[in-house]
């Protein structure tokens, strides 16, 4: 078999196993020997060669027969211990990844190599600095990780995000690595969750591996762990762990962690492990605000348009939805994933309509149960009238006003329908109701008294 040929066939593996698979485990691989009927690949590190021929040792051998069916196996050797013999006289040496500056060759480089590392887990292409929003509950958590993304010395070591789910922790982690690659490509940056740092490390006691595993670990310049209380209660996994934190750290190296809380509140977590993460930078991503969700959907609402350029968006459903989904950011990212593919499948325009109806079961997850009748004696208390003048039947601007605003209210934070809504004001017309939101939704982008009063009585309403 040919340079040429395991060319081509690298190609067909890609088309099997994805892209984040072949850029982490096939494309690295190089042929090296062909003889007696076993094909030689060199690897850059054992911990690799070991994960290509357990996941993919099958499908490689099953390619390389299509083409050479007198090869019987494939195996994988780090390149310094490949059989180089085979080049003609003269010819120019195979590159092999050698140790650089005190680096070890298990670190998964090459010289020169301008990517994330070989044994980083696949990053998220659409997870970068550029890509993030930034308001308040995020701005020094965003900050912090620009600082370490720099590449340069940082005071804070380690720096600790943590927060409820989608607010942004592996959005971060994710926009740092990809950063690093950009400003230090020579240096070696692994990123993984502590799921995969448990399993690597029972993966090197199982194949006797732990000084291969040690040695990877310990020679990265930055390491960065997703999700740390994983491994909360799994003793042998954070006495390693504590191992690794403590030797990267008298190494001056940068490690980044996260967690769904804060070091100390993480349960069945080593006191000696809680108590390094707490000497760095403790930074919590608090729940979104309402321009910060607004801002969220904004920046996606463009992406959107340009993918679907024919279609429209109504005034307001983004507001709506800033408002309605509150607690996590994908599930606001995905509801407006969503809004945009139904929209364009049945080539309708996006209003409010047909945002409640296309993402009913998501409102009503994410709704806190705010009635028609807490809306009414919120607005009746904000106004200074009494209810039974908002309800009833006067129309005296007085209370026409807040009554409208109460039905628009009823409308944004409710699922009831407009009949609903209608019935609970004084047994009113559904289309009396629609006047009504309409003529609020014209008055917030007119009148700043108006929009201060909406504002107002979400926060209360919502709170």
């Amino acid at each position: 078999m040919t340079q040429e040929q395991w060319g081509q066939l690298k190609q067909e593996l890609l088309k099997t196993v994805g892209k984040n698979n072949y850029t982490n485990w096939i494309e690295p691989l190089e042929l090296s020997d062909v003889n007696d009927g076993v094909a030689t690949f060199s690897v850059p590190t054992s911990f690799l060669g070991n994960y290509v021929s357990q996941n993919f040792g099958d499908l490689i051998l099953y390619q390389v027969n299509s083409i050479e069916p007198d090869i019987r196996r494939v195996q994988f050797k780090v390149a310094a211990n490949c059989n180089a013999g085979r080049k003609p006289a003269g010819a120019a040496p195979t590159p092999v990844a050698r140790p650089e500056n005190g680096e070890s060759a298990a670190a998964g480089a090459s010289e020169g190599d301008n990517d994330i590392r070989l044994n980083t887990a696949p990053l998220d292409e659409r997870f970068t600095f550029d890509t993030f929003v930034v308001g308040k509950p995020n701005e020094l958590a965003h900050a912090a990780a620009k600082r370490v993304a720099e590449g340069g010395p940082v005071t804070f070591n380690p720096l600790f995000l943590y927060g409820g789910v989608g607010l942004g922790k592996t959005h971060l982690m994710h926009a740092i690595a990809w950063e690093l690659r950009q400003r230090r490509p020579d240096l070696n940056v692994l990123y993984l969750s502590a799921e995969q740092f448990m399993y690597r490390f029972v993966q090197a006691l199982r194949d006797r591996k732990m000084m291969d595993f040690k040695e990877m670990f310990r020679s990265v310049d930055v390491l960065m762990v997703d999700d740390v209380q994983f491994i909360a209660g799994k003793e042998s996994t954070q006495e390693e762990f504590f191992h690794t934190f403590n030797a990267l750290v008298d190494q001056n190296k940068q490690i980044v962690i996260s967690g769904d809380r804060a070091p100390g509140e993480i349960e069945n977590l080593e006191d000696r492990i809680k108590s390094r993460l707490q000497c760095g930078l403790v930074v919590d991503l608090h729940p979104t605000d309402y321009e910060l969700r607004l801002g969220i959907l904004q920046s996606k609402s463009e992406h959107y348009a340009r993918q679907y350029p024919d279609l429209k968006l109504a005034d307001g459903v983004l507001e709506f939805l800033a408002h309605r989904i509150s607690t996590n950011v994908r599930v606001l990212e995905g509801a407006l994933t969503r809004l945009f593919a139904f929209a364009s499948l049945v080539g309708h325009e996006i209003t409010l309509e047909l945002t409640q109806d296309c993402l009913a079961d998501v409102l009503r997850a994410s709704e806190r149960k705010v009635s028609v009748e807490e809306i009414q004696r919120q607005v009746a208390d904000h106004f200074n009238i009494r209810l039974s003048d908002m309800i009833g039947p006067k129309r005296l601007r007085a209370f026409a006003r807040p009554r409208q605003v109460a039905m628009y209210l009823c409308k944004q934070m409710t699922s009831r329908s407009l009949p609903e809504i209608g019935r609970r004001f004084g047994g009113r017309d559904h289309t009396t109701v629609m006047h009504g939101v309409r003529r609020i939704e014209e008055l917030q982008a007119q009148d700043a008294q108006i929009a201060d009063d909406l504002e107002i009585l979400r926060r209360t309403l919502e709170g």
